[in-house]
């Protein structure tokens, strides 16, 4: 009879942090990094939150169109993710406008929603086209255009190491995607 293996007291995460250390050649007993694996994995919790979240549900709520509104424009608020490729993180702004149909949102709303999709391994050109989706199914607006920019921890830290250079993206959902309607957009986001 064999006897009963006890549970590894240290969570999956921690672990997969210290045998990444030793991989890398790092003694992950060296006392300065005693509570390294911990941090670690709590911080890759806090950076990936947003896996299991419904990013469309803060969108579902909100205030009647007012009389005349074509299109509402958020502009230049931050956001922080994480590189799907290379696990560093990647961080600037972004500029939405949508068409509102029966509602317009918080801008609350649109700053978690963008946060709920933010808290996943992204690449940016992905997240871009996600949150005007999002935007279009959860806010239930006829289009919606989004604009980030943003510096790459994976391109300015590391390999080419150009700590300068910026990625633009844009995309577009519904009646924004082309026409005079995502003309006005462009110009509500870039004045």
């Amino acid at each position: 009879m064999t006897s009963p293996v006890p549970p590894d007291p240290e969570p999956a995460g921690e672990q997969a942090v210290r045998m990444l250390l030793r991989a890398s050649g790092v003694d992950p007993d060296d006392p300065v990094l005693a509570r390294t694996p911990q941090r670690v994995a709590a911080t890759f919790a806090e950076l990936f939150a947003g896996v299991h979240e419904d990013e469309t549900a803060p969108l579902r709520h909100g205030d009647a169109v007012p009389r005349g509104t074509q299109v509402v424009a958020l502009n230049d608020f931050e956001f922080r993710s994480i590189c799907a490729h290379h696990l560093l993180p990647f961080s600037g702004t972004v500029s939405i406008a949508y068409s509102p149909v029966e509602r317009i949102v918080g801008i609350g709303s649109i700053i978690r929603t963008l946060e709920i999709l933010s808290t996943r391994p992204q690449l940016q050109e992905h997240l871009t086209q996600q949150f005007a989706d999002a935007i279009v199914a959860g806010a239930g607006a006829s289009g919606a255009l989004v604009a980030m920019e943003a510096r790459h921890s994976c391109i300015a830290d590391r390999g080419p190491r150009e700590a300068a250079s910026r990625l633009r993206t844009i995309a577009a959902a519904g009646d924004l995607v082309d026409g005079e309607k995502r003309r006005e957009a462009l110009r509500a986001i870039h004045g």
